[in-house]
């Protein structure tokens, strides 16, 4: 039986977070997203450790759609 946000994709613009980053990504699941996320933010940022503040930024800009 498949996870619950499989019928979701979960995505994020990085221009939520840092200004005119034209960054965008989506996966199926919260997890995958984040794992994208966080090799962007270390290639093009430079943010090789992620604090309890940016984690919270970056989850409060994650946005669910329906893939119906």
């Amino acid at each position: 039986m498949p996870a619950p946000e499989t019928a979701e994709a979960k995505r994020i613009a990085c221009a939520e977070i840092v200004p005119d980053c034209p960054f965008t990504a989506s996966a199926a699941t919260e997890e995958e997203l984040l794992q994208k996320v966080v090799a962007h933010a270390a290639r093009d940022h430079g943010i090789t450790e992620v604090t309890p503040e940016l984690a919270a930024r970056v989850k409060a800009a994650i946005k669910s759609r329906s893939m119906r």
